[in-house]
């Protein structure tokens, strides 16, 4: 009999530890990831536009260089914050979006549009 008092004690112990990790992963925030193209006025990709993402609680940037298709992608961002972002090339900048806290997606696309002169209002 003692045996199977074992074997039920150590299954127990397991499932006791599956459910604290399972509730321990629920409570840890789900990351971010925004990703997009960065493209020009007539709407052609722009290979190497470095972009460039704020987080406006730390004030910390990130950069990333668009790879031949215009693509970039930022990811492990916090959800709970504010986050703006904007591209720049050549002289060019997009207008500055911002990703809201509130906003819960936790993958955001977004299209950048270098159509003004960096500078300029």
């Amino acid at each position: 009999m003692r045996p199977k008092r074992k074997q039920v004690g150590a299954v127990f112990l397991l499932l006791l530890a599956a459910v604290i990790c399972t509730a321990a992963h629920k409570n840890q925030p789900q990351l971010r990831t925004v990703h997009g193209n960065v493209v020009d006025k007539q709407e052609n990709s722009v290979p190497g536009a470095i972009v460039y993402v704020e987080n406006r609680k730390t004030k910390v940037v990130r950069t990333a260089v668009a790879d031949d298709q215009g693509l970039y992608r930022f990811s492990g961002l916090d959800p709970n914050v504010d986050i703006e972002i904007h591209a720049e090339r050549n002289g060019m900048t997009s207008s500055t979006r911002t990703i809201s806290s509130f906003d819960t997606s936790p993958d955001v696309f977004i299209s950048l549009k270098l159509d003004k002169k960096k500078g300029d209002q």
